[in-house]
């Protein structure tokens, strides 16, 4: 690791090389599965796609793939886009062929969206599941809102800042009584997903952005530097827990325009 960083709720973990960012995150993840089983016997854990995904390879390896306690973790996607589960834009077909074919997940734990419906109805099916897992106590309930409270979401970042399918100056950003909402103007194809609503993402005990490469660099400098300024952040700007904690896992590109304060903080 190059430099870590805490500042109020939010850390900064910058790494010299992706190989020691993917081993930083499995013993994020591993940690936080391990702490969410011994306090509520379950793990609910919300991913996004991307490159994340390929990030988190090193679960499937030694000693995660036997330490972990698999058949307590639930899977869900904080963001998806509405195409069959075996379209290459799926998430969950990214999920599935990189990291959950490769653990003793429970099938039944696995909770994608459903794909033959409208990305309205594909939404409002989303925010009923979540619902009847919190009901049953699979999923928290945060206890300053009646948003759920994911163990962990983890996140990727987009060059122009976005985090889940919530993009820069869209309206979706404002939706704050849904779980679950849906565009079908994404700015990045496919145009139809499901994401969940920014109340939602900060009522989770844990956030995790993950960010690597140079094209990341000027989002992340918005998201993090100009957090409180007058300037509007980007959507990755403004997730932060209101009662849980947030890290940044960035490689020294997507980190070369932090600020040097910011870098060092702690």
């Amino acid at each position: 690791m190059a430099l870590s960083g805490v500042r109020k709720d939010r850390e900064l973990r910058i790494h010299e090389s992706l190989d020691d960012l993917s081993t930083d995150l499995a013993d994020y993840i591993a940690d936080i599965s391990e702490a969410s089983v011994k306090e509520r016997g379950v793990f609910a854990i919300a991913l996004s796609g991307g490159s994340l995904i390929g990030l988190m390879g090193k679960l499937c390896e030694a000693p995660y793939n036997k330490t972990v306690d698999w058949a307590k973790w639930y899977i869900f996607w904080a963001d998806e886009r509405v195409v069959a589960k075996s379209h290459v834009d799926s998430n969950y077909k990214l999920a599935k062929d990189r990291f959950l074919s490769k653990v003793p997940i429970i099938p039944s734990h696995v909770h994608s969206i459903n794909d033959s419906v409208s990305a309205e109805e594909a939404a409002d099916d989303y925010g009923f599941v979540i619902r009847q897992l919190v009901k049953s106590r699979v999923i928290s309930v945060s206890d300053i809102s009646d948003c759920p409270k994911f163990d962990l979401i983890l996140l990727g970042m987009g060059p122009d800042g976005h985090v889940a399918s919530l993009f820069p100056n869209h309206s979706v950003l404002e939706e704050k009584d849904e779980w679950v909402t849906f565009i079908t103007d994404s700015p990045k194809p496919p145009p139809e997903r499901i994401t969940f609503t920014l109340p939602v993402i900060n009522s989770a005990s844990n956030v995790a952005i993950v960010a690597t490469g140079e094209s990341k660099a000027e989002a992340a400098h918005l998201a993090v530097d100009v957090m409180g300024s007058d300037l509007p952040p980007v959507p990755a700007g403004v997730v932060q827990p209101l009662k849980g904690k947030l890290v940044w896992f960035l490689d020294e590109a997507a980190a070369s325009k932090l600020d040097a304060g910011t870098q060092f903080s702690a």
